[in-house]
């Protein structure tokens, strides 16, 4: 236990002084961290690990035998392959929505549908829904304007509309897949990608309920005055919303990118787990059917068919774009490499830790209490959030140390209570090393005192909120 612990140490102590002593990209902490990890662990630790495999003895060999880069290359090119088609199908997916108009329809339509009285809950299930593809920073960007608008007509509520957007938008950033945090926790315990969503929806619309009832008491506690920040005016910001409103796709148009890959995924997830395949014992028509249902139900298919949707629907509705469709693909493409170098880095370093037996070391300090392991897997990731500023590099850091318990079948509880427990982890305590938290104070307008009252605070309770409700559904329901 020791020996694991201390490479542990090693491992994140580097990533953590790389970040923020020496300001280096997350990527090439991650990667540092990794090849340190693999050279320093013991050649014991590698035969070890190797007989929990099942290996054949010349694989044993040739695996303790490796040099260390050439593990970290491995398990890099493992998490890549697993990850990288969603990863850059989920860019696509988010820009295209952006750029047409489409993400703007969505939250314009949820705001007429239910009133400004209930914008609060518009901004929140809005967020929500478009947090899944979007990431948050960008998320942010489109919405606080409509914020803004709305702060303008009931003035005593924008500090209320703002936490309202933040609510919907950081939950769903670090619960649901395809978003890369999820996805590759997901991944990497084995969680099967509708699971992954249905308990990132039941823990995330619980959060934000927690949320709603924190932002309600912090307006009316802090009243927060509306301000012209970002260098656009309110009155500028008004202008463009009524000017633009006649442009925007159909809400049908709008939604569908989204909704497509969780109706198939959810759709093959039901049949799977109701065993629902191609037999003999069935007509030739029904297995065609299921064939087909389990191919465009598979991952990577739904994300690429949800990206094509998304990409007709930026050809109809260009919106501002300029130079034509490849301008913002290539955008899109570029961004989602950047968050699929990080991912796969992350995945590396995970990959390599196991190499250590952290896992097992840690499984065996928990067997007698098992639900131990969900609050312990909550506070690390935490702490590494806190210590570096990123939810994603935090989830993708810590679900390396308690992947290998995922396929041991010994955990008292689904592994699925494990990845949302790492999700919520990943909430508290964003501070002054997030960028997030630059976004958000600068984007409405607040203060930093402010920003910690109706940002970190909030989604630091909306985090713990959910780690109890996870404790409590693993013990009630354990899905074993």
């Amino acid at each position: 236990m020791a020996t694991s612990l201390l490479i542990l140490l090693a491992g994140m102590g580097l990533v953590l002084v790389s970040i923020l002593a020496f300001r280096l990209p997350a990527f090439l902490a991650l990667i540092a961290a990794a090849w340190l990890t693999a050279s320093i662990t013991p050649e014991a630790a590698l035969q070890s690990y190797a007989k929990t495999q099942d290996w054949s003895s010349k694989t044993s060999a040739s695996f303790v035998n490796q040099l260390p880069i050439k593990r970290v290359v491995s398990e890099l090119s493992e998490t890549f392959g697993k990850v990288g088609i969603i990863i850059a199908m989920a860019s696509i997916i988010g820009k295209c929505l952006l750029s047409s108009g489409g993400a703007d329809r969505i939250v314009r339509s949820a705001l007429k549908t239910i009133g400004i009285r209930r914008a609060p809950l518009a901004f929140t299930s809005s967020g929500f829904l478009l947090g899944i593809p979007v990431f948050f920073d960008t998320l942010f960007y489109l919405m606080i304007p409509l914020a803004k608008s709305l702060g303008l007509r009931e003035k005593k509520h924008y500090a209320l509309f703002v936490m309202s957007i933040i609510a919907g938008g950081t939950m769903a950033h670090s619960l649901i897949p395809p978003t890369p945090g999820p996805l590759l926790v997901a991944s990497q315990l084995n969680v099967p990608l509708g699971w992954m969503m249905l308990g990132g929806l039941i823990i995330g619309i619980f959060t934000c309920w927690v949320g709603q009832i924190y932002a309600r008491w912090a307006d009316r506690k802090w009243p927060l005055p509306v301000r012209d920040s970002g260098g656009v005016t309110v009155e500028e910001l008004q202008q463009q919303l009524r000017a633009d409103e006649a442009k925007l796709p159909p809400l049908t148009m709008a939604l569908l990118p989204i909704l497509l890959p969780v109706a198939l995924i959810g759709l093959q997830s039901i049949l799977l787990s109701m065993a629902w395949i191609p037999s003999p014992e069935t007509s030739k028509w029904i297995n065609e059917g299921l064939k087909f249902l389990l191919l465009v139900g598979e991952k990577n298919t739904a994300l690429t068919l949800s990206a094509l949707t998304a990409i007709l629907l930026l050809y109809r509705f260009p919106g501002q774009t300029k130079g034509g469709m490849r301008a913002p693909l290539e955008e899109a493409l570029s961004q989602g490499g950047l968050i699929l170098l990080i991912t796969s880095a992350g995945g590396a370093f995970g990959g390599v830790l196991q190499h250590t037996g952290i896992a097992e070391q840690i499984q065996q300090w928990a067997s007698g209490y098992q639900l131990a392991l969900l609050p312990l897997a909550f506070f690390v990731t935490t702490l590494i959030r806190t210590a570096q500023g990123s939810a994603t590099v935090a989830m993708i850091t810590t679900v390396g140390i308690f992947s290998g318990m995922a396929d041991s079948g010994d955990l008292a509880f689904h592994p699925l209570y494990l990845a949302l427990a790492i999700g919520c982890g990943s909430k508290p305590f964003p501070w002054m090393n997030d960028s997030g938290f630059w976004i958000i104070g600068r984007m409405s307008g607040m203060k930093e005192h402010e920003t910690f009252r109706y940002f970190s605070f909030m989604i630091s309770l909306m985090g713990l909120a959910g780690l109890l409700a996870i404790v409590m559904a693993a013990f009630i329901i354990p899905l074993k």
